[in-house]
């Protein structure tokens, strides 16, 4: 906006008449910025409710899976053994006793008295291991030292063991430490050789052997730790595993072995309610919070006749009749069993659910393959209500479309304001240079009549005097 100069020096009241025009022009900014603002209002309005949305639909999900039901909760005796269990458990007690830890071979060789001296040119190295497989790693154009050959075993996934430089303080202090990576006596090195490359076939030892066993023959290898396979037993049935990590041997439990022990430690495994209604109830808190946000984006003060930002508004009434459609139809058709059969019902007056959790308890303790169902099946709660949610929630859904509208809409009221600004500065230009003229004007006039009102009373003067 262009400054406005002091005017009235005329003794119109130029000024005040200026302000009151720039005042009733602006009335037209005004009402564009309400516009603005209500718009703006509406667009934040839609921010709360979708994330009360995405936070219904979030625990829609969770009490949709069927890992919330029926959770096994395991408890070990002792820090031996560690254990993980799924719904897939069955509740009970195992006696295991750990006898060995499954170990990883480790060789190492000769010592050298430099580590980035390569030894010979290329090569092919070929590592059988005792399940069979022959692992090869091409030297071609590599660093065959022992930092080379390090870097070059480490970088090969497939190679069946990792390298490291060990620094014995000796006379040729540097010596290559080969360890499978996996435990077990499958993963052992039963062989390495060397082609194209006599001078590391060398050094590594020719059709070097290993045995599984521990037994080693002449070779540069020497056999520091020895492969072996883990040995357990549950419940006095004996146990071979090639890792620590043993699987498959009572249904629905990973076992960790972390040492041995010289008797057996026990194993419980007990069913825990806690994490299915935790799922069901802050499924319901979920529930609750949107009702209440969307009753309060949409609220009307009669008394003081004061609108909210989504009174009336389309969209939040849609959300909170699908919600609800989604839950007054949920069933377990096999059983039966319904909402409000397990403790959870409508409050009449503020829509609100509420929770029995006497009731709620016992239909997880009595009836657990139904309270799953009611959540889990294609016409559970769960799913009912992800479905129903993802309408809006979902890229291109309700909320993205509204929101991309509403902030297409504020992008044009601004420039609307912007240039209807421009608009009443042009004006204001305008009705100040009219002014100024006319101030001018009128101040050469009251400067005539001064001068004419002079002469006047002069002549007066004159002719009185005669």
């Amino acid at each position: 906006m262009p400054t406005v100069q002091s005017l009235g020096m005329s003794g119109l009241p130029l000024d005040s008449l200026l302000t009151n025009l720039r005042n009733n022009e602006n009335l037209a900014l005004q009402a564009i910025q309400n516009r603005q603002t209500a718009a703006q209002a509406k667009l934040s309005a839609y921010g709360k409710l979708q994330a009360a949305a995405s936070a219904f639909q979030v625990a829609a999900q969770l009490v949709a899976k069927s890992d919330s039901y029926g959770a096994i909760t395991s408890t070990a005796g002792s820090d031996a053994i560690s254990a993980t269990a799924t719904s897939a458990a069955i509740p009970g007690q195992y006696a295991i006793q750990v006898n060995q830890l499954a170990t990883s071979q480790t060789l190492v060789y000769n010592g050298l008295s430099d580590r980035t001296t390569p030894i010979g040119t290329g090569g092919t190295l070929n590592i059988t291991t005792a399940d069979g497989k022959t692992h090869t790693l091409d030297l071609t154009g590599q660093d065959t030292s022992l930092d080379g050959l390090v870097k070059a075993i480490n970088a090969n996934a497939d190679i069946g063991v990792n390298a490291t430089i060990v620094n014995d303080g000796g006379t040729s202090p540097y010596r290559l430490l080969l360890t499978s990576r996996t435990t077990g006596t499958q993963a052992a090195v039963t062989q390495i050789g060397v082609t194209g490359n006599s001078n590391l076939q060398a050094f590594l030892g020719t059709s070097i052997t290993t045995g599984a066993s521990g037994s080693t023959s002449s070779n540069a290898a020497i056999q520091v730790q020895a492969a072996q396979d883990a040995s357990l037993s549950v419940n006095g049935i004996a146990i071979t595993s090639h890792t620590n990590t043993v699987s498959n041997v009572i249904d629905g439990v990973t076992l960790t072995l972390n040492k041995t022990t010289t008797s057996a430690t026990s194993l419980n495994l007990s069913r825990n309610n806690d994490v299915a209604k935790k799922a069901i109830t802050d499924f319901v808190a979920a529930y609750n919070t949107l009702q209440s946000t969307v009753k309060s984006l949409t609220a009307y003060d009669a008394d003081s006749r004061t609108s909210s930002a989504l009174t009336g508004d389309s969209v939040a009434r849609s959300i909170q009749t699908r919600m609800q459609g989604a839950l007054s139809g949920a069933i377990d058709s096999t059983t039966g069993t319904t909402l409000a059969s397990i403790g959870i019902t409508t409050d009449p007056t503020t829509g609100q659910l509420k929770v029995d959790q006497t009731k709620l308890d016992k239909a997880l303790s009595d009836n657990m393959n139904g309270v799953k169902s009611l959540f889990t099946s294609s016409a559970g709660a769960g799913t009912r209500v992800g479905a129903a949610a993802d309408t809006f929630t979902r890229a291109g859904g309700i909320f993205s479309t509204t929101t991309d509208g509403l902030n297409k809409t504020i992008a044009d009221i601004k420039k609307q304001y912007d240039a209807t600004s421009s608009l009443i500065d042009q004006r204001m230009a305008t009705y100040r240079s009219q002014f100024t003229q006319l101030d001018g004007m009128v101040t050469q006039m009251n400067s005539l009549s001064s001068y004419l009102t002079q002469q006047l009373t002069a002549l007066n003067s004159t002719k009185n005097s005669k």
